[in-house]
Protein backbone atom coordinates (compact mmCIF):
# COMPACT_ATOMS: atom_id res chain seq x y z
CA UNK A 1 0.00 0.00 0.00
CA UNK A 2 1.12 3.49 -0.73
CA UNK A 3 0.24 6.53 1.34
CA UNK A 4 -0.44 9.48 -0.92
CA UNK A 5 0.29 13.12 -0.10
CA UNK A 6 -3.40 13.66 0.77
CA UNK A 7 -3.19 10.76 3.29
CA UNK A 8 -5.27 8.40 1.15
CA UNK A 9 -4.10 4.84 0.59
CA UNK A 10 -3.48 3.18 -2.77
CA UNK A 11 -3.38 -0.60 -3.09
CA UNK A 12 -1.85 -2.47 -6.00
CA UNK A 13 0.41 -5.37 -6.89
CA UNK A 14 3.70 -5.59 -8.77
CA UNK A 15 6.55 -7.95 -9.56
CA UNK A 16 9.16 -5.25 -8.84
CA UNK A 17 8.30 -3.12 -5.81
CA UNK A 18 11.27 -0.76 -5.96
CA UNK A 19 10.75 -0.03 -9.67
CA UNK A 20 6.99 0.43 -9.29
CA UNK A 21 7.45 2.91 -6.43
CA UNK A 22 9.79 4.97 -8.62
CA UNK A 23 7.25 4.91 -11.46
CA UNK A 24 4.49 6.09 -9.14
CA UNK A 25 6.63 8.93 -7.78
CA UNK A 26 7.60 10.01 -11.30
CA UNK A 27 3.91 10.69 -11.98
CA UNK A 28 3.70 7.89 -14.54
CA UNK A 29 2.09 5.33 -12.24
CA UNK A 30 -1.63 4.93 -11.65
CA UNK A 31 -4.04 7.71 -12.55
CA UNK A 32 -5.03 7.79 -8.88
CA UNK A 33 -1.55 8.45 -7.51
CA UNK A 34 -0.31 10.88 -10.18
CA UNK A 35 -2.04 13.97 -8.70
CA UNK A 36 -1.27 12.87 -5.12
CA UNK A 37 2.54 12.87 -5.13
CA UNK A 38 4.72 12.04 -3.45
CA UNK A 39 3.66 8.58 -2.37
CA UNK A 40 5.32 6.51 0.34
CA UNK A 41 5.40 2.74 0.71
CA UNK A 42 3.70 1.89 4.01
CA UNK A 43 2.76 -1.79 3.67
CA UNK A 44 3.59 -4.75 1.48
CA UNK A 45 3.25 -8.51 1.38
CA UNK A 46 5.15 -11.04 -0.71
CA UNK A 47 3.29 -13.78 -2.56
CA UNK A 48 4.51 -16.80 -4.49
CA UNK A 49 2.57 -16.07 -7.68
CA UNK A 50 0.58 -13.40 -9.50
CA UNK A 51 -2.76 -15.06 -8.86
CA UNK A 52 -2.26 -15.01 -5.09
CA UNK A 53 -1.03 -11.42 -5.20
CA UNK A 54 -4.07 -10.27 -7.17
CA UNK A 55 -6.43 -12.15 -4.86
CA UNK A 56 -4.87 -10.46 -1.83
CA UNK A 57 -4.97 -7.06 -3.56
CA UNK A 58 -8.72 -7.50 -4.05
CA UNK A 59 -9.16 -8.53 -0.40
CA UNK A 60 -7.27 -5.48 0.85
CA UNK A 61 -9.22 -3.16 -1.45
CA UNK A 62 -12.43 -4.41 0.20
CA UNK A 63 -11.23 -3.28 3.65
CA UNK A 64 -12.20 0.01 5.25
CA UNK A 65 -9.51 2.64 5.63
CA UNK A 66 -9.43 1.90 9.38
CA UNK A 67 -8.76 -1.79 8.71
CA UNK A 68 -6.00 -0.88 6.24
CA UNK A 69 -4.44 1.43 8.85
CA UNK A 70 -4.52 -1.47 11.33
CA UNK A 71 -2.61 -3.68 8.84
CA UNK A 72 -0.01 -0.93 8.47
CA UNK A 73 0.32 -0.55 12.24
CA UNK A 74 0.65 -4.30 12.82
CA UNK A 75 3.38 -4.51 10.17
CA UNK A 76 5.26 -1.60 11.78
CA UNK A 77 5.05 -3.24 15.20
CA UNK A 78 6.34 -6.58 13.90
CA UNK A 79 9.49 -5.15 12.25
Amino acid sequence: MLRCSDNTLYTGWTTDLKKRLKVHNSGKGAKYTAPRLPVKLVYFEQHTNQSEAQKREWEIKQLSKAAKEKLILIKKCST
